[in-house]
């Protein structure tokens, strides 16, 4: 997990609401199923204005200050295993990392692994969850039932 969230947010002094983060490596189908996902999320997520993204990239997201970030494409969870534990929201399963008290939820199940990283500042990301759920469901194909 450190890695994974060592990867994602740092609030940069490239100007107001900047956020750092590093970009997923993603091929060309990846790119377009992300990038009409990112094109979709809120301009507001739990209360925090969008940020400006550095490096700029189609396939990532971030809001408020702590970061929450948003990164699609991102590679299969070394944790999502067969009895890894999910929390299914709105028909899409999240891999909550860590399990017993996660910072990051990562929507499994369908073509493009989608990141979500709310720091606790931000109070429960149950409504976050909600909204990408939503949006993963419109823009990111499922995988074949029984596949994560």
């Amino acid at each position: 997990m450190g890695a994974a969230v060592a990867a994602v947010l740092l609030v940069t002094g490239c100007g107001a609401g900047t956020v750092r983060m590093e970009p997923p490596a993603v091929d060309g189908t990846t790119t377009e199923v992300c990038t009409a996902f990112v094109a979709a999320l809120p301009d507001t997520l739990l209360d925090a204005e969008r940020a400006n993204v550095r490096p700029e990239s189609d396939v990532m997201a971030a809001w408020g200050d702590p970061p929450i970030g948003v990164r699609c494409g991102i590679p299969r969870p070394a944790a999502l295993t067969v009895d890894a534990p999910l929390q299914e929201v709105d028909g899409v399963p999240w891999l909550p990392v860590p399990a017993d008290d996660p910072a990051m939820f990562v929507a499994v199940g369908h073509t493009a692994y989608v990141e979500l990283t709310v720091p606790p500042s931000h109070g429960p990301p149950a409504a976050a969850l909600t909204t990408l759920s939503a949006l993963v469901e419109e823009h990111i194909p499922p995988l074949p039932e029984g596949r994560l």
